[in-house]
C-alpha cells in the first residue's frame, strides 16, 4: 500500500474517544517500507512544505508562529503546544492535539505492520471535529463552514499524510 486510504480507527487510537461521542472523526493510513519511529513521523508531518503553508497562515492570521525546531521538540515530547495546538494526550506511538478553540483534534500514530513484511510501518493521521451547542435551540451542530469545507478537509488530510510519507522516504534514501 503506497497510497493514502481512509480506514477505521484502530481499537487503541486516542482519537477513538471522539468517534462515538457525536463528533466527526476520520482516519487515513499509508505504509512505508521502513521502520519509522513516532517522533520521526511527527517531525516529518509538521515540517513538510504542505504543512509549512498552514504554519505560515497560522502565523500571519492567528499570530501563532512555529518553527521546524519546535516541530522536532513536539515530536520528542519536549513541548506541550505547537502553533495553534495543545497536546491533549500522548503515548509512545501516538499524539493527540487539540486546537486552541477546543473544536478540532489532530492525531498521528505509527504501527509496525508485520503482515506486509519486516520493516514496514503504517502511518495514521486523523482528525475530529466537536459540534457546538446552538445557543438558541440547544442542539449540537457542526455549522455551515464544517459542511462546506468537509470535502476539502478530506483531500487535505490525504495530501498531508502523503507529503509526510514522501518526506520520510526521502530521508530514508538519504536525500
Amino acid at each position: 500500500m503506497t497510497a493514502v486510504h481512509p480506514c477505521t480507527l484502530p481499537a487503541d487510537a486516542l482519537l477513538r474517544r471522539y468517534s462515538g461521542s457525536g463528533a466527526y472523526a476520520d482516519c487515513y493510513v499509508t505504509e512505508i517500507a521502513s521502520t519509522v519511529t513516532h517522533a520521526e513521523f511527527v517531525e516529518a508531518f509538521y515540517t513538510t512544505s504542505v504543512f509549512k503553508l498552514e504554519r505560515l497562515i497560522l502565523r500571519l492570521l492567528a499570530s501563532r508562529p512555529s518553527t521546524d525546531s519546535q516541530a522536532n521538540q513536539l515530536a520528542l515530547g519536549m513541548l506541550g503546544s505547537f502553533a495553534a495546538w495543545l497536546v491533549e494526550d500522548r503515548t509512545p506511538n501516538q499524539l493527540l492535539l487539540a486546537d486552541i478553540t477546543g473544536r478540532t483534534r489532530s492525531w498521528l500514530m505509527v504501527a509496525a505492520h508485520g503482515n506486509a513484511g519486516p520493516g514496514m510501518t503504517r502511518l495514521f493521521f486523523g482528525s475530529a471535529v466537536v459540534p457546538v451547542r446552538d445557543k438558541t435551540t440547544g442542539r449540537r451542530s457542526f455549522g455551515f463552514m464544517f459542511r462546506a469545507l468537509l470535502g476539502f478537509h478530506k483531500l487535505y488530510s490525504r495530501v498531508l499524510l502523503a507529503a509526510a510519507r514522501s518526506r520520510l522516504n526521502r530521508k530514508i534514501m538519504g536525500n
